[in-house]
């Protein structure tokens, strides 16, 4: 192949950012395929028992999901997903896969997880297919937890895994903000002030789960796991967790 036919061919350096980031505004945006706006990941419940009723109480709520729940346990997960995407290892993204599964507490939030990763690893080999991501889906053929599904995704593609690990919390966050304009606890302001406010933790999160091994993992949400259970026979409910 001809020098120039090759430059045309592969990204250079100084493009490479800016692929990632249209990359991860693409399949972390709210008009990707997975549904996530089915999902308040026990909010609704939260906001139905009054836990959840002000701005303050929401960004508290949501700090404790960052730093004590499933939002580090997703960064954690991804990143090792990031890196069995990036080795092409389909029996290593299995096993985390099993594990990412085992630690929804609740049947809602096992929905939550599973249905947005199977969607998203369906549409994004659809859409962006490569023979790496391609070889490690046919490791995953039922159910795929979420963070596993975009890692390996981010993984095979060769984005940047810090990159990934932010996107994936802001928008974890922000669609958790979003669910909560619907639910009216607060308004498009207070709204955008939350998720300003937890713009420190999420770059704090991504750089422990960056470097954190699989025994890292744990939360302390029990609240928010309890809730999970209770919102499945709440009376009236807009969301699926």
């Amino acid at each position: 192949m001809a020098e120039g036919e090759a430059s045309k061919s592969q990204p250079t350096p100084e493009a490479l950012p800016a692929r990632d980031a249209l990359l991860l505004l693409t399949w972390l945006s709210p008009g990707y395929p997975v549904g996530a706006y089915a999902y308040s990941h026990g909010l609704e419940w939260a906001a139905e028992t009054g836990d959840v009723r002000d701005e303050a109480s929401l960004r508290a709520w949501l700090g404790d999901v960052l730093a004590h729940g499933a939002a580090r346990n997703d960064a954690i997960l991804a990143a090792h997903a990031h890196a069995a995407g990036a080795q092409g290892d389909g029996p290593a993204a299995a096993a985390l896969n099993d594990l990412a599964l085992a630690l929804a507490p609740s049947r809602e939030l096992h929905l939550e997880t599973s249905q947005q990763g199977r969607s998203f690893l369906d549409a994004t080999c659809a859409a962006w297919p490569t023979p790496r991501l391609t070889a490690l889906a046919a490791h995953l053929p039922g159910p795929v937890a979420y963070p596993v599904a975009v890692g390996l995704a981010a993984g095979a593609h060769g984005l940047a895994r810090r990159t990934l690990l932010t996107g994936y919390l802001a928008a974890f966050l922000q669609n958790l903000v979003s669910a909560a304009l619907r639910l009216s606890p607060v308004g498009q302001s207070a709204g955008t002030r939350v998720v300003a406010a937890l713009g420190p933790g999420i770059a704090a999160v991504a750089a422990e789960a960056d470097e954190a091994p699989l025994d890292a993992l744990g939360a302390a949400t029990v609240r928010l796991d309890l809730g999970s259970f209770r919102h499945e026979t709440q009376y009236s409910r807009l969301f699926r967790s």
